[in-house]
């Protein structure tokens, strides 16, 4: 029979292997996060897209402000006033005048004003989707780094468990005068490198929780557990024609600089109005007291005004004007062109990224997980019947460590990808499994 140590040693690595590798959640944590949870909070609580949302609702105000015609003038004037005696019914020509003008610009000026506005206004609108599909990204790669974070640590734990247990069985073996003191040595320093990646880790883990709080408007320090049930399983990508048109159509960023455009053309159509001139009129009543030589009262004036203002100097003026909104209308179009460029260099990179990691995942999880497993315990047999060293037993299990660590890095890069390739493309892009956590 095999002596007791090794076979508790087989236990152990055999629990070992199964706690590490088992996609079987534990008991759900009170207070739990899942990421549903995250976004629909970013999304109520995160004051910088509150900030997005109010400059839209300010932006909304200005179209009737901008279609409306300028504020009428009242004004009250004493006309031929003697300086002399100030007495008004002494001279015929002394009237005290009340009038009301009005400015009107020349007809279709207020119109375009109101419909620059509104697209700009409209932009504003996009904005906040944008901001919106933004934040929420940044907010599912936060959760799903935390995520990894989070399985890494308990992997790592499990392992320094783990390496204690093969120091015990060293010591016992060196002290028995079976095993060699390097044994001893070489598993307090796999487990000592193991504590400095749990530290580096658990720093890591701090930074990404107070960045993810930050988005959430949570204090820097809140606590953040997650939930370990998550759909392991990833959806067939589209086809990356496919993604672009549906960009073209939904993407917030694109549609904003369209109407972006919109709101320059109709500035370059107001600027060509500007040659034409603006009118006031005016009317005013002026009250006269006193009487004529012949004894009859003197009857009120009423006097009428309409004045235009004249484009004299056009030629710096209004045209220079016109230029202005005409290369700021090109602009607009060249910044669709290069944004509609890095929309599809953004689809097509998240894409590839999510492309990469699936097969990754399945290959880990079909592969070489698998593969390293049976390693293992092939190594342990042969570590019972002293064809394999102690060296070659460690190097095994971190091996099966490494690859259990780096399955779920990966799970949780495809899962980063498909949030970003949701922002890309502005809307979600891949139906899954109703079990299936959902990226929105």
């Amino acid at each position: 029979m095999f002596p007791k140590w090794l076979f508790c040693l087989c236990l152990v690595l055999q629990a070992a292997a199964v706690a590490a590798g088992s996609s079987s959640p534990d008991t759900a944590e009170k207070n739990s996060l899942p990421l549903e949870s995250a976004l629909r909070q970013a999304e109520s609580a995160n004051p910088s897209l509150a900030a997005i949302r109010a400059r839209y609702q300010a932006l909304k105000a200005v179209p009737p402000q901008a279609g409306s015609l300028p504020d009428p003038v009242v004004s009250f004037n004493a006309l031929n006033l003697p300086v002399d005696t100030f007495d008004i019914p002494q001279e015929a020509m002394t009237q005290l005048q009340f009038g009301v003008s009005q400015a009107f610009p020349f007809p279709g000026k207020l119109k375009l004003r109101e419909e620059a506005a509104q697209w700009e206004a409209r932009a504003a609108g996009d904005d906040v989707d944008e901001w919106r599909l933004r934040l929420l990204r940044d907010v599912a790669v936060l959760w799903w780094r935390l995520f990894y974070l989070d399985r890494a640590l308990e992997i790592i734990v499990a392992n320094q468990e783990l390496l204690r247990q093969f120091v015990e069985i060293a010591q016992t073996k060196y002290k028995v005068g079976q095993g060699l003191q390097q044994d001893v040595l070489l598993a307090q320093l796999e487990l000592s490198r193991l504590l400095d990646q749990e530290l580096q880790l658990m720093g890591l883990r701090s930074q990404d929780a107070a960045q993810l709080n930050a988005l959430l408007d949570r204090s820097a320090d809140a606590p953040l557990n997650l939930p370990r049930d998550v759909e392991r399983s990833l959806p067939e990508n589209p086809p990356e024609p496919e993604l672009f048109a549906l960009a073209e159509q939904s993407r917030p960023l694109l549609a904003r600089i369209h109407k972006q455009i919109q709101a320059a053309r109709s500035r370059v159509k107001l600027a060509k109005k500007d040659f034409l001139p603006d009118f006031k009129v005016g009317a005013f009543h002026g009250f006269r007291s006193g009487q004529n030589p012949d004894g009859t009262s003197r009857p009120d004036f009423l006097t009428l005004k309409l004045s235009m203002n004249v484009p004299l100097y056009f030629a710096t003026k209004q045209s220079k004007a016109v230029d202005q909104r005409q290369s700021e209308l090109l602009r607009e179009q060249f910044q669709w062109q290069d944004t509609w460029n890095r929309v599809r260099a953004e689809i097509s990179s998240a894409l590839a990224d999510y492309h990469r990691a699936r097969n990754q995942v399945v290959l880990f999880d079909k592969g070489i997980i698998p593969q390293a497993r049976q390693t293992v315990a092939s190594m342990l047999a042969g570590y019972q019947v002293n064809k394999v060293d102690f060296l070659n037993l460690v190097r095994s299990q971190l091996t099966l460590y490494n690859y259990e660590v780096q399955y779920w890095k990966t799970l949780a890069e495809a899962r980063q990808s498909l949030a970003r390739l949701k922002a890309a493309v502005g809307r979600p892009v891949i139906t899954e499994k109703k079990e299936a956590i959902d990226v929105n």
